[in-house]
């Protein structure tokens, strides 16, 4: 559970999540996942589907989703990568977008595009069980299965990989059909459980 001390200063959360508040709170729903009418249509058009609200007022918050992990991203004008799923709140001042994904979207059955959260702040993100955050670098890239995935930062290329072959459909593979390879230099989240994806079915 994510307490959030609001002082006056707005935070964005994902619809739905409070569970609890002291003070006095005003909850108003966002459009587009806080990005407007702009947002909205954009959103409709990738598929990508977030539905943001605001709270504003004095007092003390608490957010959670589905007794999920909680975990703190704080970004210095950078950007995050993360699944719709995963974004429990942000600060106010952030600016959430979408994000071509290709076939780790697809792979993952979140379809071809991705939330991106921009600018200065924190941002929380779930997880099932704590997050794991691994480096990416130039001399070490790293590979993922697409269900373990939660979020990446910094400059991070990722590239899909597939180890399927005649054994895989034969039902003789290692379980491991396909992956996304990061490279660069970045940091990678982690869950320690597999969410259920198109990967883990072939």
């Amino acid at each position: 559970m994510l307490a959030v001390d609001v002082t006056g200063d707005a935070v964005k959360a994902k619809n739905g999540s409070m569970v609890a508040y002291d003070g006095q709170m005003a909850f108003k729903k966002l459009s587009g996942g806080g990005e407007g009418i702009r947002g909205m249509v954009t959103r409709r058009l990738t598929g990508e589907q977030m539905t943001m609200m605001e709270v504003r007022g004095q007092g003390t918050c608490w957010l959670a989703d589905r007794a999920s992990e909680i975990n703190l991203v704080q970004l210095h004008g950078d950007k995050l990568y993360v699944e719709s799923s995963n974004l429990l709140a942000t600060d106010a001042g952030l600016r959430t977008g979408t994000s071509f994904t290709g076939l780790r979207g697809a792979t993952q059955g979140n379809g071809l595009f991705t939330t991106t959260v921009e600018g200065t702040g924190q941002a929380a993100i779930t997880s099932d069980g704590p997050a794991v955050v691994l480096r990416v670098s130039p001399q070490y890239p790293l590979t993922v299965d697409p269900g373990a995935y939660v979020a990446h930062q910094g400059d991070v290329r990722q590239t899909f990989q597939s180890g399927v072959t005649f054994r895989t459909f034969m039902g003789e593979g290692g379980g491991e059909a396909f992956q996304i390879r990061f490279e660069g230099d970045g940091l990678v989240y982690v869950q320690p459980s597999e969410r259920n994806t198109i990967a883990g079915d072939v």
